[in-house]
């Protein structure tokens, strides 16, 4: 697509979108009308008929239509929402924790409402805990949807609703205007017309479809889309690869003068997995190609200290090195890091995020394009126009997988220097299996720190039911007595950041009043920068003893001497995250950590799978192969929200037999339709970005 129909295509020239819904959807990765086709549904659900609610069975997902008796705010440890709906053949209470008082206001007795749940018991029989709802009146005729309900994959902001509809215009949009009308060049669609009957079909499947041939990604109309987006994925890698033939990296055989000084100037010796990795990374950047090399590293394992290590090397042989992090937290903490380990060795580090003030900001982007800045630690500040180096050496990107692929390249033409690329070494904490490597990394070398730091003691991990709430709160008041710290995580089914800030203010107050001798903080996503750093350095200080937050901290913030972890509804994450969350525990040497997984009942037995592992294993890569393995089949969405890739409907796990046709296609289509191959990948991938922590 050009730049001029990207312009006229853009997805704010979408009646009903203005530039803060265009915000959101950038967000997903919809730049465009035809991005917001492809933003494919991750499940489906039928909501084509309704169950009555005396024939509506425990554990089933069903949708129920009644009246609204009586709506009421209650306190029973904490604050809760009963409303009791009934339908003529029996009651049915909806509970929900987290609540707004809008919606409150808004469930009125003597109004209909159709709610779609999990039937699950509760203290007065049936009951639906935050189910999906739609209020309306007596006499207000709702349509009952005449196709499988697609799920969509959302972010802040943007509700399912909304979301549908914007998806509904798109493909309206495509259709009036004849986009996405062409036979695929790998698959025959004839079976649904073209590529625009695809999509509409994966959007509005039929009631009749095999629904759970749609979980499994086994219809026909997905695995034509399916192989093509792998096929993307791989051109993606191997245009990196074309690129960077006949260029030559920045030239680094002088030896570290700093190294020595910097290694013996830490209070502990580099594990065996840390030297080794660092010695082929050194191997990399005194070669005469562009290093581009993965570095995977558990949590706490240290990979930090080997990308400075890195950064010393290149500054040694006059080279400057961008050091990219996904949240200003963990800018804001290596800065800190780099600044106390380097300032007295004259080498100069600076801070560039959203908010450095505009004057600073000015004189930061000065100083870079004169050299006099040695390494640039941000966040997605750095990708902005201006922001322009002297002599780019090196970018390292930190928990990669949150930066998208177009601007983890864009950093290899910030060097300055035509036919020149900066080396590139890439983080990640999240282990990556073979499968999913071949697919997005086809042109990266690995290396592995597989060992932890000595004296490390694993993080002990359990679970209780929310119904030892009062046990746990008073263990954790045991705790931070003895100047331990703790944090409570609370996490929200909603995808709202008002909701969660909202669930974790209650939190807060509940925690608060429950446990008077304790200084409790609050930190969460809608807190001002000022007052988000002020509390987390009185946690980091010890002036806090208990920090309730929301899954904000899961990358960045870094106190050792925080022991214990409880995590509140975690049947509602995933695996990586769960794992990413407890390594903000257990950091210091020969002390013991604690991570409690707080849930409530009844759990899915997935969830159950996913609270098992956390208990069995401290193994990152065990949990990150245990996480595609549940999510293999079931959740198209899984390998996206475990932070592993950018993928709108494969799922290289559950896939697998495509890879090496997927693979041999993208080969040739490479070599020989490089025009065809630029717009596949621009048709999935894009400019967007990736998406796994909304």
């Amino acid at each position: 697509m050009t730049e001029e129909s990207k312009d006229l295509h853009s997805i704010q020239n979408l009646k009903g979108v203005g530039p803060k819904g265009a915000s959101s959807l950038n967000n997903l990765g919809i730049f465009t009308i035809p991005d917001a086709a492809f933003h494919l549904p991750f499940r489906y659900e039928d909501r084509s008929f309704i169950t009555p609610i005396s024939e509506a069975n425990y554990q089933n997902t069903v949708l129920i239509e009644g009246e609204i008796m009586k709506s009421t705010v209650v306190f029973r440890g904490r604050r809760m929402l009963f409303s009791e709906i009934y339908d003529g053949t029996g009651k049915l209470t909806m509970r929900m924790f987290n609540f707004a008082m809008a919606q409150h206001k808004a469930l009125e007795e003597g109004k209909m409402i159709r709610c779609f749940g999990a039937i699950t018991p509760g203290p007065n029989g049936k009951q639906m805990i935050h189910p999906q709802y739609q209020v309306f009146e007596k006499n207000e005729a709702i349509e009952i949807e005449k196709n499988l309900t697609p799920i969509y994959p959302t972010t802040s902001g943007l509700q399912q609703n909304k979301l549908k509809k914007i998806i509904e215009s798109s493909l309206e949009f495509c259709e009036k205007n004849n986009l996405l009308q062409e036979e695929s060049k790998n698959q025959n669609y004839s079976e649904f017309g073209n590529l625009l009957k695809t999509l509409q079909f994966l959007h509005k499947p039929p009631v009749e479809t095999n629904l759970t041939d749609l979980i499994e990604g086994r219809h026909p109309a997905q695995k034509n889309l399916i192989k093509e987006e792998l096929i993307a994925h791989m051109l993606c890698a191997g245009i990196l690869k074309n690129e960077l033939e006949g260029r030559t990296g920045p030239l680094m055989t002088d030896e570290s003068i700093h190294e020595k000084d910097f290694l013996n100037s830490l209070p502990f010796n580099l594990t065996g997995a840390q030297l080794r990795v660092w010695e082929e990374i050194k191997d990399d950047l005194v070669a005469k190609t562009p290093m581009r090399r993965l570095l995977q590293g558990d949590v706490g394992s240290g990979k930090t200290l080997v990308g400075a290590l890195a950064a010393l090397h290149a500054k040694s042989n006059g080279w400057q090195t961008a050091f990219l992090c996904p949240t200003e937290i963990l800018a804001e903490q290596h800065f800190s890091s780099f600044k106390g380990w380097f300032q007295s060795m004259g080498v100069h580090a600076q801070l560039l995020t959203g908010s450095t003030k505009a004057k600073d900001r000015k004189t930061l982007i000065k100083d870079l394009a004169e050299g006099k800045i040695d390494i640039l630690i941000g966040t997605h500040a750095i990708f902005q126009l201006g922001v322009e180096f002297k002599n780019l050496g090196l970018t390292v990107i930190d928990e990669q997988h949150r930066f998208g692929v177009h601007q983890r390249f864009s950093m290899l033409e910030k060097g300055g220097l035509e036919n020149q690329s900066p080396h590139q070494l890439i983080m990640t904490a999240t282990p990556i299996p073979r499968t999913l490597a071949m697919t997005v990394y086809g042109s990266l070398e690995t290396s592995v720190i597989d060992e932890l730091p000595p004296g490390r003691n694993p993080v002990k991990t359990s679970s209780r039911p929310d119904s030892f709430r009062e046990k746990v709160i008073k263990r954790v008041e045991e705790v931070c007595l003895t100047g331990q710290r703790a944090y409570w995580v609370c996490t929200l089914i909603e995808d709202s950041d008002e909701l969660e800030a909202q669930s974790a203010e209650e939190l807060y107050k509940e925690i608060s009043t429950s446990l008077p001798r304790l200084k409790v903080g609050l930190v969460h996503g809608r807190l001002k920068k000022e007052k988000k750093d002020t509390v987390i350095d009185q946690f980091r200080k010890g002036d806090l003893q208990l920090l309730v937050c929301t899954t904000v901290i899961e990358v960045g913030v870094d106190v050792p001497e925080a022991t214990l972890m409880i995590i509140e509804n975690p049947e509602r994450l995933g695996l990586s995250q769960l794992h990413q969350l407890r390594g903000r525990v257990g950091r210091k040497a020969n002390t013991d950590s604690n991570c409690l997984l707080l849930y409530k009942e009844p759990l899915s037995l997935l969830a159950e799978e996913r609270i098992k592992t956390m208990e069995a294993t401290n193994d990152g890569f065990q949990i990150a192969e245990k996480d595609l393995e549940l999510r293999g089949a079931g959740d198209i969405y899984g390998i996206r929200q475990s932070g592993l890739m950018d993928l709108k409907i494969a799922n290289p796990i559950r896939d697998s037999e495509l890879l090496e046709d997927a693979q041999k296609d993208a080969l040739e289509m490479g070599k020989n339709e490089i025009e065809f191959a630029k717009v596949i990948v621009d048709r999935w991938i894009g400019n967007r970005i990736d998406y796994s922590d909304s």
